[in-house]
């Protein structure tokens, strides 16, 4: 007959070799460090904002002109015939060849053009500070999605944990069942029941290490590690969350430095900037162009052999738009009906913040009572464990019932971690919301 009592262990060791071996131990300062230098999707976001601080130019703003060089050859043949009107003989001339070779170098230049080139640098210098915040706003949901990911990981190590109590309890419970089976005072019926009972646990803690595996590929994919299969276990051995959140502080903080406040903020602002840009047509344009031009002929016939024009020119074009059809007056008002919704947008923002603050921070403070009044069930569970553990060596209790105080405990277990991690989540999500996410890189909270 299989002793499953004996034989569990070695099944357990094979399943779970970061058990008997040492890991390295890595905690979550560590973790966003390494994922803040090596997360592809924060790469992206990085060169995205190098592309917006690379178009701050004078040049690309319109303050500098624009300066070419031409150059051209052309070969042309020509057969002309001429008619005096006095009826003398018609003069015919055939195959004359004219070859031209020009080359010149050419400059123009906007002076004026309503302050749009000014309006043009300053609406650069707002993306590059948009580019600057989205950059930001990737860094804080990093951050709050890999300090998540690495408490559900201490969670679900923790819940592992549970599970191995577990089996060590029913293991415990089977060895008396086989030891009472063999002088005959339990029946066989309670002998199938413990091995039942036993290999449930088994297959729960089984399943748990899948779970721990994907959570550590996933922190481990997030950090962009070369080898997402590498073993480490996580320092922190308990769910700590910060019970002396301050609401007017991070209330305060969050309506003066959140991201995507300052984003829908800097919104509103292009949007007054494009106005500018529309009402630049209400003035009239200023344009410099000159230029410096060689032109080479050359003749096969005639009284030239060949001829060269050279010199400088230089020229200024003024111009107004006297009417376009009412579309300049209608693209205005239409951009500042833009800016009134951007207006709109900053208030229902604002709104949206507070709203989903109030519900975070009553989560947080239910979460932090739900978490205190686990811990009371689980110390009583585990009184109770205890007293019908020792009933049931005594044969006083039956085996069911020794079944109900165990999975009332691992419940309570179970329970307690769960509300610890939710608190630690709504932590999470009030620090970010507030913009002082970047706490969890300095210490562990």
């Amino acid at each position: 007959m299989l002793n499953l009592k004996r034989c569990a262990p070695a099944v357990i060791a094979l399943l779970f070799p970061f058990l008997l071996n040492a890991q390295a131990v890595i905690n979550l300062q560590e973790i966003i460090r390494e994922g803040l230098e090596n997360n592809y999707d924060l790469k992206i976001s990085r060169n995205e904002q190098q592309i917006s601080d690379n178009n701050v130019t004078l040049g690309n703003a319109g303050f500098l002109p624009s300066v070419g060089l031409t150059s051209g050859y052309n070969v042309r043949q020509n057969n002309t015939d001429q008619f005096p009107d006095d009826g003398s003989e018609t003069v015919a001339t055939r195959n004359s060849v004219t070859q031209t070779l020009d080359a010149g170098v050419n400059l123009n230049w906007t002076i004026f053009e309503g302050f749009r080139v000014q309006t043009n640098y300053q609406r650069l210098q707002e993306l590059q500070t948009v580019g600057e915040l989205n950059t930001r706003l990737a860094v804080e949901n990093y951050i709050a999605d890999i300090s998540a990911e690495y408490y559900n990981y201490v969670q679900q190590t923790l819940r592992m944990q549970n599970l191995q109590q577990a089996v060590n309890l029913s293991r415990e419970r089977l060895r008396i069942v086989e030891a009472r089976y063999q002088i005959g005072s339990l029946s066989r019926l309670d002998l199938q029941q413990a091995r039942v009972d036993f290999n449930a646990d088994s297959s729960q803690l089984i399943q748990q290490y899948e779970i721990l595996h994907t959570s550590r590929i996933r922190l481990n994919e997030m950090m962009g590690a070369d080898d997402v299969e590498q073993q480490f276990v996580a320092a922190d051995t308990t769910i700590q969350f910060n019970r002396m959140l301050s609401k007017p502080e991070l209330h305060d903080n969050m309506m003066n430095v959140n991201t995507v406040l300052l984003l829908t903020e800097k919104n509103k602002t292009l949007s007054e900037l494009d106005l500018k840009t529309l009402q630049s047509q209400n003035y009239p344009y200023l344009r410099l162009n000159g230029g410096y031009g060689f032109t080479h002929y050359g003749y096969n016939k005639g009284a030239f052999d060949r001829q060269r024009n050279w010199g400088p020119n230089v020229g200024v074009t003024i111009g107004y738009t006297i009417f376009d059809g009412f579309n300049r007056s209608r693209e205005q008002k239409n951009a500042r009906i833009r800016i009134e919704n951007q207006e709109l947008q900053v208030e229902r923002q604002k709104l949206l913040l507070q709203s989903d603050f109030a519900n975070m921070w009553l989560a947080y403070q239910n979460n932090i009572h739900l978490t205190n009044l686990e811990k009371e069930s689980l110390e009583n569970a585990q009184i109770n464990y205890e007293i019908a553990m020792d009933r049931y060596k005594l044969g006083d209790l039956s085996g069911i019932l020794l079944r109900e105080a165990q999975n009332s405990l691992l419940e309570a277990e179970q329970r307690l971690v769960s509300a610890e991690y939710r608190t630690k989540l709504y932590e999470i999500s009030l620090k970010q919301i507030s913009g002082m996410i970047g706490e969890y890189l300095e210490r562990s909270l």
